[in-house]
């Protein structure tokens, strides 16, 4: 019996030394524990010495144990309590772990051996880095509901528009030619820059009033160069998608 109380006094004396302000003393009506014995509470936290509050909240727990009659030949009597930011249920599985390794170290001085590993459980369950290990599966799933802004431009998106817009473009010049030139064989037939620049459309305004009203109505001003500059065009349909986007 005498052996195992000065083997108790050194571990609290070893405790002290190495934990310093983190253990303290407490009253055992204090620690939760069913026992006269003297109680220590040992504060823990997950985070290492260089940790950055202001980047993060910490939590805590206390650790709370009191040393039997037999012990180390008998477990000490453990509790653990969350200072800050501990789930019940969590702290339950903690207690659980920390009494089935206690069992494993019996013979020997074990507090220390239960402080690092219940450290180590903190840390990995509310550390700084806990979580960042996720399944890949997950993350993709993340990257797939990010909504994007805009139609992505690819060569085929703007071939195709292009070939749409040269054909509304031709379907605008064909409304605007007179019905002989539509009428007219394949070869006399002009196109729509030919029929501006040979200034037929004014004769056309000659014979009556309401055609004159209707061409002034559909009178559109085309860029000569736009069909021939890829360049132009391109700048053209990327304001229209940011138009459309902007919406």
């Amino acid at each position: 019996m005498a052996d195992c109380e000065q083997e108790q006094e050194m571990e609290v004396e070893a405790l002290q030394a190495i934990l310093m302000d983190d253990i303290t003393e407490i009253d055992p009506s204090e620690s939760g524990l069913s026992t006269a014995a003297r109680c220590f509470q040992i504060v823990l936290s997950p985070q290492e010495d260089d940790f950055d509050e202001s980047a993060y909240v910490p939590v805590q727990l206390a650790l709370i144990f009191a040393h039997t009659e037999k012990y180390p030949d008998e477990p000490p009597l453990l509790n653990v309590k969350s200072v800050r930011g501990i789930k019940s249920e969590d702290l339950a599985s903690l207690k659980e772990k920390l009494d089935q390794e206690a069992t494993e170290n019996l013979g020997m001085a074990m507090v220390y051996t239960l402080v690092t590993s219940a450290k180590d459980w903190l840390s990995e369950k509310y550390g700084q880095n806990a979580g960042d290990d996720e399944p890949e599966e997950t993350v993709a799933e993340e990257e797939e509901v990010i909504v994007p802004h805009g139609e992505a431009v690819t060569v085929e998106s703007f071939v195709a528009w292009r070939d749409r817009f040269e054909a509304e473009l031709a379907l605008q010049r064909a409304k605007l030619m007179p019905e002989s030139a539509l009428s007219a064989p394949k070869e006399k037939k002009l196109s729509g820059r030919q029929y501006f620049e040979s200034g037929r459309h004014t004769m056309k305004g000659a014979s009556t009033t309401a055609d004159e009203e209707e061409e002034e109505e559909e009178d559109i001003d085309f860029d000569e160069d736009f069909e021939d500059d890829e360049e132009d065009m391109l700048e053209h349909y990327l304001a229209e998608q940011s138009g459309k986007s902007s919406a």
